[in-house]
């Protein structure tokens, strides 16, 4: 059978495409989602209105490409709106989050089933444990991701994740190790650990741990070479992680730290239980312990009732701040969220630029901190041809992209690069060793 997937969302999206195909390329061949197919499967997010209506339209489009195709609808948006999903015309089977086995199911369905049977979801709030589990390389990438932690507790007012995914729990630290050793095995050289709330790791669990003790955990048991931590929340970067990550030649000086608001008042709608002078000190301290990290945050600019008054203030914040990049995100309305009845929500215009003026400020502010890696070296992983002028791609290990030229380097091949100098968002080199 010939399937397409795709995939709309977030990082742990992904990773659970990534399983799926694994599960089902030894016996299927996949094509790309814009090829014809006899199967298309759609792994949908549900973060905002927008995306439920993204992936109503590739739900169209896959029918009308293949007319004869059946059509599975998984992931966020099935799991929080199943009977939504499966009234589309154009959808066979509707299958939730966690629910491996029966998707497998659907997929070797020969016959067609009653309305009744075509949907398959559970109840997140029962959740106790991490049902997908195993790492995978997503495509265009040498490094394996590891979905150790899913769920999330907090409650913040634009968000339906919790909702989607159920509260917080965690894969054991025995587990955990296993997959590592078996990656290390398998010949990655990097690993980035991912969760929907990855600093709440280990709590659910008994006895309670945490993150750091878990990669303590690893650096004494493994031998991987590189390990990455995905986004972290500012309430979970203790003094013993920043420590940990200085003194390992391991772990990658690396933090995405999110502040989501840089004025308080929008944090406090927001829900997200700190303040501006709080992410300040975090950010602040890991920069001291960590001078070559990168150091990235996601901001939503529009918020209801952010004025732009309010918005110069979060420029001038986030300015100040030794962040190195944003990920920048226009406010956008989920149902369903107490974010979506505030009043004073900010017009798409406004929005739109708001998050063009917060974006210009993260590029000067990655160039400014791109520069100094000029006439330094760097040690590179080897991701992928550029087939620009017979150059590679890569990634330091405080995660500065780079363009890897010379010394016959392969894919998957951690070298050591001369910064020669920085061009079109990433820094350029030439390979003087392994």
């Amino acid at each position: 059978m010939r399937i397409a997937i795709t995939t709309l969302g977030c990082k742990i999206n992904q990773y659970d495409s990534a399983v799926i195909q694994a599960r089902l390329e030894g016996a299927h061949s996949f094509v790309p989602f814009d090829e014809s197919a006899d199967l298309y499967i759609i792994n949908a997010c549900t973060v905002t209105d927008r995306a439920d209506w993204e992936a109503r339209q590739l739900v169209r489009r896959a029918k009308r490409r293949s007319p004869a195709a059946r059509v599975l609808v998984t992931g966020c948006y099935a799991q929080v709106s199943p009977g939504e999903v499966a009234r589309l015309p154009e959808v066979d089977y509707v299958v939730g989050l966690n629910r491996l086995d029966e998707l497998l199911r659907f997929v070797n369905q020969k016959e067609p089933l009653p309305d009744a049977e075509r949907v398959a979801v559970g109840d997140v709030r029962k959740e106790r444990g991490v049902a997908v589990l195993g790492a995978r390389a997503f495509p265009g990438h040498t490094r394996a991701f590891l979905k150790i932690q899913e769920g999330c507790n907090y409650s913040c007012t634009y968000c339906i994740i919790p909702t989607a995914r159920g509260r917080s729990r965690s894969v054991p630290p025995e587990e955990v190790l296993r997959e590592v050793r078996s990656l290390v095995e398998r010949g990655f050289v990097e690993i980035v650990l991912t969760g929907i709330h990855l600093g709440g790791y280990g709590h659910d669990l008994t006895p309670k741990t945490d993150l750091t003790s878990l990669l303590e955990m690893i650096l004494e048991k493994s031998q991987i070479r590189r390990l990455r931590l995905s986004s972290l929340d500012p309430r979970e970067v203790p003094d013993r992680l920043l420590k940990l990550i200085a003194q390992s030649e391991t772990l990658c000086p690396h933090l995405h730290v999110c502040a989501q608001a840089g004025e308080d008042r929008i944090l406090k709608q927001m829900r997200r239980n700190y303040d501006t002078a709080y992410y300040r000190e975090i950010i602040t301290k890991a920069r001291e312990a960590l001078p070559d990290a990168a150091l990235g945050s996601d901001i939503i600019v529009g918020f209801p009732g952010e004025s732009e008054e309010c918005f110069e203030r979060q420029m001038e914040f986030f300015g100040s701040l030794p962040l190195t990049y944003f990920h920048v995100f226009p406010y956008s309305v989920r149902s369903a969220t107490v974010a979506a009845s505030l009043p004073d929500q900010v017009p798409a215009a406004v929005k739109k630029e708001r998050a063009r003026k917060m974006r210009e400020l993260g590029a000067r502010k990655k160039k400014e901190f791109y520069r100094r890696f000029l006439g330094q070296q760097v040690s590179v992983l080897v991701e992928g041809d550029l087939s620009v002028g017979g150059a590679l791609r890569g990634y330091s290990r405080n995660y500065l992209p780079v363009s890897v030229h010379g010394g016959g380097a392969q894919v998957n091949e951690e070298v050591q690069v001369a910064i020669e100098g920085f061009e079109n968002g990433a820094l350029i080199g030439q390979v003087i060793g392994r």
